[in-house]
């Protein structure tokens, strides 16, 4: 059977590679110049930076994704276990507050805030894990066909709390205002608002403690190149048009005008895209496409001692500050970043003595009228790293600064295609998951199916590859394995510009 998967992020390569161990021929197409899509790379001399994801967690879901091709991963990916996880500040505080695997120590840095708080730790981990594993691990990894699924599904989410909003769930356990952020912020990883996302999400937060916080030697980019090195991916090949006849899929049409047959097409572009790529009325009613985010990348010729290897500043008026961004659709007056400084953990992505630092700032997309034109773009960046400097005490950010990258609104919807600018696909609420999301096989034509973070389960490196796993398991229901069985392990080809 010929497999054509359009868009080589990790959702996509995720699927390839299991479709090949099952021994399809599987070809993925990316219209960018290298694989990745939202998790690529950017490299600037003696610096690099990922560009999307900075962390990984749940490692056994990309054993098994390599698995299921015949490889180790292991063999393929270097791990480090990270301590800790990160470190919070919050603006006007002396304290911060660090995530450690340690459950002792984490009571620790809990106490310095609460000690009523620090003693109803336990209690929040226990109340999640059966979220975890009934959200996560038994729905997250089989597909919604219908919203009947998802109905049968609810009872479950209810009667564990699941349903709540995430930001009253963690209220139920916890008292100070700034731990309460600290065990909600989570979904804004996956683009989800922590007063509007159900509590399901705070399964992110157990995960975390269950099975550590990681980072892959080189970024999380190496993960990418690992699987990409092992299939036959073709860049700077655009896909225009999904053919289809019979209400069934006949190939892809690319923006040179080739004609590529195949018997199945997976989709790893922007979910709400895909059905004008096949010319079919949309599955469901509009679609709400989550925040957007202006990405700073700095390469700076000295360290900043205060940022760790993962940072959180987060400034007065954190509620305002999602509500202005998720909700309002406009600029906040009080910025919460989020800092990833590998040279903590890796010296050798920045030069001796420098830093590679990427600053990540959720901003409305593009449905707020924003432009992003060089003027605001420049203006809001000075602000980031001016409220840095002088609120979070990272003084000489802006001096030290030798180079430096961005990525705005604009660009994921120029770079990426994403639909309003979007940073991470739909918006993770209770009326946009499992079924109401981009079904992973297409009601309509045969053939084809979606992978990635606007289908389900969502986004996040664990929720895509589930994704994935999903999305491969219904095309081999519906293609039985050809008679020659199991792909090979050894790579096919190398990827192609």
């Amino acid at each position: 059977m010929k497999v054509v998967v359009v868009g080589a992020g990790l959702g996509g390569l995720g699927t390839a590679l299991r479709l090949q161990g099952a021994g399809h021929d599987v070809t993925v197409l990316e219209q960018m110049a290298a694989p990745g899509g939202r998790a690529s790379q950017i490299v600037d001399g003696r610096y690099r930076w990922d560009t999307g994801p900075s962390l990984l967690t749940m490692p056994w879901v990309m054993e098994e994704t390599f698995a299921a091709a015949g490889l180790d991963f292991h063999d393929e990916v270097e791990l480090t276990a990270l301590e800790p996880y990160y470190r919070i500040h919050w603006a006007g505080e002396d304290r911060h507050l660090d995530f450690t695997s340690d459950r002792d120590a984490m009571r620790d840095e809990l106490a310095k805030f609460s000690g009523r708080d620090a003693l109803a730790f336990d209690g929040f981990l226990d109340a999640l894990r059966p979220i975890y594993e009934e959200g996560i691990l038994a729905a997250g990894r089989r597909s919604f066909d219908s919203p009947l699924s998802l109905a049968a599904f609810l009872p479950t989410l209810v009667k564990l709390g699941a349903a709540l909003p995430l930001h009253t769930f963690v209220s139920r356990h916890f008292e100070d205002e700034r731990i309460r952020e600290a065990m909600g912020f989570h979904s804004l990883f996956i683009g989800g608002d922590p007063f509007r996302v159900p509590a399901i999400y705070g399964a992110l937060v157990y995960l975390q403690f269950l099975d550590g916080v990681h980072y892959a030697k080189g970024g999380v980019y190496s993960v990418v190149e690992a699987m990409a090195r092992h299939l036959d991916v073709r860049c700077g090949v655009r896909v225009d048009r999904i053919e289809h006849r019979g209400g069934r899929v006949r190939g892809v049409v690319t923006g040179d005008g080739a004609v590529i047959d195949a018997d199945v097409v997976v989709w790893n572009g922007d979910a709400v895209r895909l059905d004008a790529l096949l010319g079919t009325r949309p599955q469901l009613r509009t679609r709400r496409t989550t925040m957007s985010a202006l990405l700073l990348y700095l390469g700076t010729d000295r360290q900043f001692p205060q940022l760790l290897h993962h940072t959180l500043m987060v400034g007065s008026g954190y509620k305002r500050f999602i509500k202005d961004v998720t909700a309002r659709r406009q600029m906040p007056a009080n910025y919460s970043t989020y800092i990833h400084a590998p040279s903590r953990t890796e010296p050798g992505m920045a030069p001796d003595g420098g830093d590679s630092i990427a600053i990540l700032l959720p901003v409305p997309n593009l449905r707020s009228g924003d432009v992003w034109d060089a003027a605001q773009t420049d203006a809001i960046s000075e602000a980031v790293v001016r409220d840095l400097e002088e609120t979070f005490g990272v003084a000489g950010l802006r001096d030290a600064t030798v180079v430096e990258h961005r990525m705005t609104p604009a660009d994921f919807r120029d770079r990426l295609g994403a639909v309003d600018g979007n940073a991470f696909a739909i918006e993770p609420t209770l009326h946009q998951s499992a079924a109401f999301r981009v079904p992973n096989r297409h009601p309509r034509v045969r053939g084809v199916y979606a992978v990635g973070g606007g289908s389900h389960p969502g986004a996040g490196v664990p929720g895509v590859l589930f994704g994935a796993e999903v999305t491969a398991g219904l095309i081999t229901a519906d293609h039985p394995r050809p008679a020659h069985g199991r792909g090979s392990a050894a790579p096919r080809a190398k990827v192609t510009t």
